[in-house]
């Protein structure tokens, strides 16, 4: 479940009894909420994952972070707080639109990239393609391998978790594959 939480005027929308209320029933009904939001908006965010730990937030776009003007701060201090709480993790997606669109790099994206795994892990992090979104500023394949890039450094285990075990374990869909059949020898 997710609402367009970043074009809500009220940057404690989130915090509403009515969402509130919301929120509570999304929880009931076994499922995650996606938080789909401007850095100013993080504050209520950990307030309200605060206010329902048993509710799986998650942050989509590292809350659209300044990349384009390369602001780190006040973001950072927001999803410091947010990572602090034990029911939230994030994805990894939709920086290139954040960056500017005609002239970004990888290297504009990495410390943004860093903060993130830094904070969450690979176990709280997930990878998204922010598709068809991301075409603005890049292919689908330009914004997979810069992920790829951007990543690189982790270790194998740390990579699948960001690119599929974290998504799956989240969103409850780790169920859903086929058990592994031992090799044949």
């Amino acid at each position: 479940m997710r609402h367009q939480v970043q074009a809500e005027p009220d940057p404690e929308w989130l915090l509403r009894p009515d969402v509130a209320r919301g929120l509570t029933a999304v929880a009931a009904a076994g499922l995650v909420y996606d938080l789909v939001v401007l850095p100013h908006q993080l504050p209520a965010c950990a307030e309200a994952a605060a206010a329902h730990p048993e509710l799986t937030f998650v942050l989509d776009h590292l809350g659209k972070p300044g990349i384009a003007a390369g602001e780190l701060s006040p973001w950072t201090a927001g999803l410091r707080a947010l990572a602090a709480l034990p029911n939230t993790t994030a994805k990894l997606s939709g920086l290139v639109t954040e960056a500017d669109w005609d002239a970004w790099t990888t290297a504009d994206l990495r410390p943004y990239t860093e903060e993130a795994l830094e904070l969450y892990g690979p176990d709280r992090l997930m990878f998204g393609s922010d598709w068809p979104v991301c075409r603005l500023a890049a292919s689908y394949e330009t914004v997979l391998e810069t992920a790829r890039e951007l990543t690189r450094h982790l270790a194998p285990t740390e990579r699948a978790a960001v690119f599929s075990t974290t998504a799956l374990r989240v969103y409850g869909l780790d169920g859903l594959l086929p058990t592994p059949r031992p090799a044949a020898g």
